[in-house]
């Protein structure tokens, strides 16, 4: 095996790992009640891959030249015994390992979580405004369920989190500022992300996106920010400092500055399919290949190898919208 490269001479170097389709939030700009309500049928649990099947999938992925794996959901730490994962991936030591969560259950397993070799947590959190909180998550879990989740992955001893919040105009965008002023100063780094067309179910329309450019003048005006240079190559937040020293913030601007051009990730659900874009509504079954010991790694590579996906930067060139959906459904 050697290093896959796709159409546009991308690595895989990420995998998104979602251990479950099931989450306990119902935030509109993802799982919206109406499409995810007590009507809808999840998947059996026969369906959804075992923890051993993931890491046979992560393993036959690390000579293509995969570096990090990142578990999501649905809300992963929904999974049972979610640590058990985690362990049995530490076993690849060349990996990092990370994990989304909406922070709601951190409290009960951030400890369990950090024993077990889990590298770094992002909190998906979208206000600190308990009344926005409870509108954006469509749910009765308060926002102080995540903000003590957060504090005990700092008291478990994860380095400082990043703290992912989607804006959507007229519906959030009033409490960011509140937001960022909320962590700046604690080390943890919020990242403002524009609302995208993700799920092709909640009702997304350009003018609910508040683009990262507007974001970042309305911190500087009341917190003034510089920017940061990259990490690394293919970040996919711009990061700025605060002229006070006292932490950084960012933004994700995959709507108004979309960044195909150096993704490098590889989404694998919880039933087994990978796809090669976020946008992308049909993939390639990977569990028949695993449950059949069949080669994992060349099919992967031949997935890759075929990889074009780039939808966000045709839809800033001013493609129609309705048109990448259908391409993106398989229509």
């Amino acid at each position: 095996m050697f290093p896959a490269r796709d159409q546009l001479g991308r690595p895989l170097a990420d995998l998104r790992v979602s251990v479950t389709d099931r989450c306990n939030f119902r935030c509109r700009y993802c799982m919206p009640r109406e499409h995810f309500g007590q009507e809808h049928r999840y998947l059996p649990r026969t369906d959804i891959l075992s923890f051993e099947e993931i890491a046979h999938v992560v393993s036959a992925l690390l000579p293509l030249g995969l570096r990090k794996v990142r578990l999501t959901g649905g809300e992963p730490l929904l999974r049972s015994e979610l640590p058990r994962l985690v362990r049995m991936l530490r076993g690849f030591p060349e990996l990092e390992l990370a994990l989304t969560t909406n922070g709601s259950l951190l409290s009960k397993h951030a400890h369990a979580l950090r024993d077990a070799g889990l590298d770094r947590i992002t909190v998906s959190l979208d206000s600190v405004s308990p009344e926005v909180f409870a509108r954006m998550t469509d749910s009765e879990l308060p926002v102080r369920d995540v903000l003590a989740g957060i504090e005990a992955a700092r008291a478990a001893g994860f380095p400082p989190l990043k703290i992912n919040a989607v804006v959507r105009r007229g519906v959030n965008d009033h409490t960011l500022v509140e937001l960022a002023r909320h962590f700046k100063g604690s080390g943890h780094i919020v990242r403002f992300i524009e609302y995208m067309d993700v799920g092709l179910s909640n009702g997304w329309r350009m003018e609910h996106v508040v683009s990262g450019q507007e974001i970042i003048a309305r911190i500087d005006a009341e917190m003034p920010v510089v920017p940061l240079v990259p990490n690394y190559r293919g970040e996919v937040a711009k990061r700025y400092r605060y002229q006070d020293g006292s932490g950084e913030v960012g933004v994700i601007s995959s709507v108004t500055q979309p960044f195909c051009g150096d993704c490098a990730r590889l989404r694998l659900s919880a039933d087994g399919q990978i796809f090669g874009c976020l946008f992308a509504r049909e993939g390639q079954d990977l569990r028949a290949l695993v449950r059949a010991g069949a080669d994992v790694g060349a099919a992967v590579t031949s997935f890759w190898s075929a990889r074009g996906d780039r939808y966000s930067e045709l839809r800033s060139l001013g493609k129609s919208v309705r048109r990448l959906e259908m391409s993106y459904l398989g229509g």
